[in-house]
């Protein structure tokens, strides 16, 4: 991190120009002592002459001075390390104090202020009253609001909000963690969900605690559950890869009863199984596969809507308010006909027709969607 230091940069402008500091002392109307003092560090020009020394050097203020007030990535890094080493080594208030003085330097560094309040939280719990604690976690607070305020990255202020509601959680303050955050799961998540079950368990609330935990892990379970399904159809070409995400795929889906809870991904995780097999040349795999597809079609997919069941039995009302109510993008008619039209049209499975298991699949969705 730079330090203010004039007399350095004096010095090599000077320097780097070829100049005298006689020539110096002349253009800026002083002494050459005063220039000497001011190369040394003894003593600083007025600052009222500030401007003609920058401009003589074509330089701005904050150059002339070696400040910036905004911090690399690597000097921010850098100095939080530093500091939370000085809180293992040295007086407790004397790296606090050094952690005001550096918050005063670089206000504008919205990065390095969210590093600070981390600190702030991570180092509280040593001072030497609950009061001092406090205080420290309310300064915490004012910086994140400083980053919400004025900030203009949406994952800083994203950021100061979640460690905001930390601070006022750590404080007790639990009203003011719901006003900030909202008192239930938001869509898509806030990534503080976990606070807010915290602060609903400290108001005695555990009834909402637990709706907001399960309507989290619904969330979390159905997020993974899709990116595994990504994961496969990615690695179609590599069979080792894919067949390892759907094999963990299908372990997931069957302990949390997926199928129960999103029938039309379970159905896509049959049906990439199937395209799996079929392209490692694996012809019963393949049938194996397009008949728990063609059951997942059958049985349960309709009517088509988003369900808890006996371990999600408390995120109804979320499910209305986010998922229940979106139209479905395709009528039922059409989804069922694409049922049989992604298996009997689709040229991956030609070289299955001539197979009477086969052929049982496609006469069993044909009669499930009304045909012949």
């Amino acid at each position: 991190m730079k330090e203010l230091n004039l007399a350095e940069v004096l010095v090599g402008k000077r320097r780097e120009k070829g100049i005298t500091q006689d020539e110096l002392a002349a253009h800026v109307g002083v002494s050459k002592a005063s220039v000497s003092k001011w190369e040394n560090g003894n003593s600083y020009p007025d600052i009222t002459l500030l401007p003609v020394l920058a401009t003589y050097f074509d330089i701005s203020i904050d150059r002339l001075m070696n400040y910036s007030p905004q911090l690399s990535e690597e000097e921010i890094t850098k100095t939080h390390a530093q500091l939370a080493a000085n809180f293992a080594s040295e007086p407790f208030e004397a790296v606090i104090a050094e952690c005001e003085a550096l918050v005063k330097k670089y206000y504008s560094c919205y990065p390095f202020l969210l590093y600070i309040v981390l600190l702030y939280i991570n180092h509280a719990p040593m001072a030497e009253s609950p009061a001092r604690k406090g205080r420290i976690l309310q300064s915490a607070i004012g910086l994140c609001k400083r980053v919400i305020n004025n900030c203009r990255d949406a994952n800083a202020v994203r950021e100061a909000t979640i460690y905001q509601a930390v601070c006022h959680l750590s404080i007790g303050e639990s009203q003011e963690v719901l006003a900030l955050l909202g008192e239930g799961a938001e869509s898509p998540p806030l990534s503080g969900d976990s606070i807010i079950i915290q602060a609903h368990q400290m108001l005695g609330n555990t009834e909402k605690a637990i709706e907001v935990a399960q309507v989290d892990l619904y969330q979390a379970l159905l997020e993974l559950f899709e990116g595994l399904l990504a994961y496969i159809q990615l690695n179609l070409g590599n069979f080792e890869a894919a067949q390892t995400a759907f094999e963990r795929a299908e372990s997931l889906s069957e302990l949390f009863h997926i199928r129960h809870l999103n029938a039309n991904g379970v159905a896509i995780l049959y049906f990439l199984g199937a395209h799996l097999y079929q392209a490692a040349g694996k012809s019963d795999e393949t049938i194996n596969m397009l008949g728990k597809y063609v059951d997942v079609c059958i049985h349960g997919f309709f009517p088509f809507a988003a369900r808890g069941d006996s371990f999600f039995d408390r995120i109804d009302d979320w499910l209305d308010k986010n998922i229940k109510n979106r139209p479905m993008p395709r009528n039922e008619i059409v989804v069922k006909e694409s049922m049989l039209n992604d298996v009997l049209l689709n040229p991956a499975f030609d070289s299955l027709h001539g197979s009477p298991a086969f052929a049982d699949l496609i006469q069993k969705l044909r009669t499930f969607i009304g045909g012949n």
